[in-house]
């Protein structure tokens, strides 16, 4: 249990005298995440206690099989909304990439965190560090367990093979180490980082050969929706920048009616109060594939009053302390870009894409 010693007596929401349960997933990603996300709340709260609450997802247990192949929309989520449904636990930390776009009825993400690195990047076998993907033999096979990836590498370096390779980060690491299965591996880099892997890093990969999955290298905080204590208590964790970038993935994603069985991706970047949001959709072998760049003002004042808009979610966000209109604006993006890649012919590849994978 951690335990924030309050340095004052103040009445913290009325949380202080409750232990506030958090649930996580059991890999030591997912725990080193977790102790962040409470030692966040700790610092924001010092007065309330905190005891973190590890369970087995799916998606941890299923480790033969491609994530694309298992069709299940939470793999990650499941096991931990049902307990937070059960009131076992009061609020859930997932990898935000990890959360479907539209969530159970009854839960909000009420917080996410200011996002780390959100590209890819190569770890290269021992006997390859200090190469880079295009320096590498023909037909060197590089591992990964995510359609995008490989739909965009195969683009990018078609001289290369690619595999699937499943398992937590400590697995996939030591079958690239131990093995000579394959030359490189493709990680997200925010993982290698949280885990004090940056070392390992051998090549970060830029947007032109690989963008990112939605909501990469984020952490979300997903907590009953009328739990308003919770809510509020959480909602200090917001970072304005990386909840604007992401409601426009998800609002991408969710037009699409995209998910891990098909290659969707995307990029964002917030400048000068204008939200720039590139998405692409792509076949499985990468031949096929539409790529579009759209941009929106986000530049609108912070509400101070509480009004009408307090409890609206954003795909599946409630973020009141953010200007509701930048939200709007946000969301509008994603939704729009969507709907142009989808009028250029996007369904057809995504269907094509969903069929090939339910067939291999």
């Amino acid at each position: 249990m951690e335990n924030c010693t309050s340095r004052n007596s103040q009445d913290e929401n009325g949380l202080k005298d409750r232990i506030i349960r958090v649930g996580t997933r059991k890999s030591q990603l997912a725990r080193i995440q977790t102790d962040s996300v409470v030692e966040m709340l700790c610092k924001q709260y010092p007065g309330l206690h905190f005891e973190i609450v590890a369970m087995s997802t799916t998606g941890d247990k299923i480790l033969d099989t491609a994530l694309s192949k298992i069709g299940e929309k939470s793999l990650f989520t499941k096991e931990l909304e049902n307990a937070l449904e059960r009131n076992e636990v009061d609020l859930v930390v997932h990898s935000l990439k990890d959360l479907p776009t539209s969530l159970p009825p009854g839960f909000t993400i009420g917080a996410i965190c200011k996002r780390e690195n959100p590209h890819d990047a190569v770890v290269f076998h021992p006997k390859s560090c200090g190469k880079t993907l295009n320096a590498l033999p023909d037909k060197s096979v590089i591992g990964t367990s995510s359609l995008r990836r490989a739909a965009q590498l195969k683009r990018s370096f078609p001289q290369l093979e690619f595999r699937d390779i499943r398992g937590n980060l400590n697995t996939r690491l030591k079958k690239l180490d131990e093995k000579e299965d394959f030359s490189a591996i493709i990680l997200a880099a925010a993982g290698l980082r949280r885990m004090g892997w940056e070392n390992r890093i051998g090549q970060i990969l830029n947007p032109e050969d690989c963008l990112y999955a939605v909501g990469q290298g984020a952490l979300a905080i997903e907590v009953r929706a009328k739990d308003q204590e919770i809510l509020d208590m959480v909602s200090a964790l917001h970072d304005g920048e990386t909840v604007l970038c992401c409601i426009a993935e998800r609002a991408f994603m969710k037009h699409l009616e995209g998910g891990c069985s098909v290659p969707v991706a995307v990029s964002t970047l917030l400048k000068d109060s204008q939200l720039y949001l590139t998405g692409a959709v792509y076949s499985l072998d990468g031949s096929d594939s539409l790529r579009e760049t759209m941009q929106t003002s986000v530049n609108y004042p912070q509400q101070n009053e509480d009004g009408p808009n307090d409890d609206v979610q954003h795909v599946g966000i409630t973020a009141k302390n953010i200007p509701h209109r930048a939200q709007e604006a946000a969301e509008k993006l994603g939704t729009e870009l969507a709907s142009l890649l989808l009028s250029k012919g996007a369904k057809h590849i995504l269907n094509v894409a969903r069929q090939l994978n339910d067939a291999r």
